[in-house]
């Protein structure tokens, strides 16, 4: 008896262990090395097919220190924390399909790709410089980073785009053009490597959330749901990554008073002490090697004599699930973001299923550029970024809620889900699969369901 005691306990120290281990998050020089590992890889491989794609033969990217453009962000080494003085990247394409020649038109090598392509002791002047560069390759395409459909794409300041025009020679005035779809799709596009990548950086997330909404954390009649959300913002920190968002932690319960499913998104949710019975929401986003996840799951807190979550909770889950199905059913390459929307929504109804769709491009940002598929105040077309075409090798948070009246509770339910993914061109792939069972607060292990 005592060896099979003393063996339990042993399974159980090795089982905790290995539970409340934290996932591999690399050092920060690793990290460095591996972002300009993949920049590198983007620069020669990623970028001369969407340069030639979008007909744009030199693209001019340019900031001044702390106020970045948000593509030069992606184009800095990791080393950077910010462009130096004004900072301007040219690339160029001499013909269809060749490698990008690239410069920096500033007082320092800008990474490995941006050598120097300015002396200030030679030539003083540093738009001079650029227009010189600029006229030696005589571009038939110049695009700068302005546009009305994407912030992302909207980088160049009023100032850097008057004194460009001031200088730039009157001969290729009238072939500036909008960069804003090549912004978009350098953006939007994932590497074989990011790709790779991203199933470990959202299995990071979801360890994060399940310790967060777990007997680990809280404790009910004493946690508050401020204290979880800070309790994330700490544990972030503590493994070496950053939040792009303060996270959110809602309850819904069944008491007549709480009008959580009906609360619209503009208004935060109030701080409510935890308490058995509550349906606790979680959304949480990290930032890693400048990818980011964008999640929301479900956790419940048993009650007494309750071991795992009713099944009429489960039952409107699944409701959520099968509307996450509809909507990744309906990616096809070129497929706009409104027609998505419209496809998914007109099966939505015909099912009998009351929800709203608000799914967004999600990689170097957390709200990222690319097709818009519904926003949670418009469940109609969203003009410019909703006529966006879908492209293969894209990532999506897929984000929704299904609302669904449980009969237990004499009211609605508001399933709200999110999970990062993958559109491969010909089906949507989740990261690092997705939750199919609410979490049960205490539980036993960590499963939840993927």
């Amino acid at each position: 008896m005592l060896r099979k005691l003393l063996f339990s306990f042993f399974v159980f120290t090795i089982s905790f262990a290995a539970i409340s281990q934290d996932l591999a998050v690399l050092s920060q020089k690793d990290q460095a090395e591996t972002i300009d590992l993949w920049l590198e890889d983007r620069i020669q491989n990623l970028l001369p097919n969407l340069m030639t794609e979008t007909g744009i033969d030199m693209w001019i990217v340019m900031s001044r220190e702390y106020n970045e453009d948000p593509v030069i962000r992606t184009l800095l080494p990791a080393t950077w924390m910010a462009a130096r003085r004004r900072t301007i990247l040219v690339m160029y394409q001499p013909s269809p399909g060749a490698e990008v020649e690239t410069y920096a038109v500033a007082r320092y090598d800008v990474g490995k790709s941006f050598k120097r392509a300015w002396d200030p002791e030679a030539q003083p002047d540093q738009w001079e410089a650029l227009m010189q560069l600029v006229s030696s390759k005589n571009p038939s395409k110049i695009g700068l980073n302005f546009g009305e459909d994407y912030g992302h794409a909207d980088g160049i300041t009023y100032t850097e785009h008057k004194v460009f025009m001031e200088n730039l020679p009157s001969e290729y005035q009238d072939k500036v053009v909008s960069a804003q779809t090549l912004a978009v799709r350098w953006i939007e596009t994932r590497t074989a490597a990011e790709m790779a990548t991203y199933k470990h950086i959202q299995e990071i997330a979801h360890y994060i959330i399940g310790e967060g909404l777990s007997e680990r954390v809280i404790t009910p009649g004493v946690t508050t749901t401020d204290d979880v959300k800070w309790w994330y913002r700490e544990k972030i920190r503590e493994m070496k990554l950053t939040a792009w968002f303060h996270p959110t932690v809602d309850i819904q319960r069944p008491d007549p008073d709480s009008k959580e499913a009906q609360r619209t998104f503009d208004k935060p949710a109030a701080q409510m002490t935890i308490m058995p019975g509550d349906l606790l929401h979680i959304d949480f986003g990290i930032t890693y090697l400048r990818l980011n996840t964008d999640t929301q799951q479900l956790a419940y807190v048993l009650k007494a004599g309750e071991t795992d979550v009713p099944d009429y909770l489960m039952d409107a889950f699944k409701v959520g699930n099968r509307l996450q199905d509809i909507l990744t059913s309906n990616f096809v390459t070129g497929r706009t973001g409104n027609e998505i929307l419209r496809e998914s929504r007109n099966q939505m109804e015909a099912e009998g299923i009351r929800g709203s769709i608000y799914t967004h491009p999600l990689g170097y940002y957390g709200h990222s550029a690319g097709p818009t598929i519904g926003m949670w105040d418009n469940q109609g077309d969203t003009p410019g970024a909703g006529d966006f075409p879908l492209h293969a090798n894209t990532g999506y948070a897929i984000e929704l809620n299904a609302v669904v009246y449980v009969e237990e509770w004499g009211k609605d339910v508001r399933v709200m889900l999110e999970e990062g993914a993958l559109f491969d061109g010909e089906k949507v792939v989740y990261y690092n699969g997705r939750q199919k069972k609410i979490m049960a607060i205490p539980r036993v292990s960590t499963y939840m369901g993927y």
